[in-house]
């Protein structure tokens, strides 16, 4: 055991304000902290329960596919499961993201969507659906 209590993914954001607005105001990420240092600022943001989801090159070409209808990502894209996808995507892409695809059906049985988000993250939005 190693004793992991978190995982943290920290993001460096040339646009701190517009990427603090997005992912706290827009998509709702609630903030649990505040920290300054001079001339410098840093949040953390609850995001629910993390994960580290690993991929080899191949099954990560497959999710775009799936997802994308072709190889997208870069070797880090990050994922939120949401209630509802089709709807988050249109208020994130009212906030500036690009939706680089629609949310869709997944042969995992989850509805997806896919977006270029603020701080240069590619983001899926994943809603499961009832069996």
């Amino acid at each position: 055991m190693t004793g992991v209590r978190e995982l943290r993914l920290v993001v460096t954001a040339a646009d701190y304000d517009e990427a603090l607005r997005f992912y706290r105001d827009v998509l709702g990420l609630e903030q649990r902290a505040a920290f300054a240092s001079d001339g410098g600022r840093v949040t953390i943001l609850e995001a629910g329960r993390a994960t580290l989801e690993i991929t080899d090159p191949p099954h990560a070409e497959f999710i775009d596919d799936v997802e994308v209808g072709k190889r997208v990502a870069g070797h880090i894209r990050v994922a939120f499961e949401v209630d509802d996808s089709a709807a988050v995507t249109r208020s994130l892409e009212a906030a500036g993201a690009e939706v680089i695809a629609e949310p869709t059906r997944t042969p995992w049985n989850s509805l997806n969507a896919r977006l270029a988000a603020p701080a240069g993250l590619q983001l899926t939005l994943f809603q499961e659906l009832a069996e």
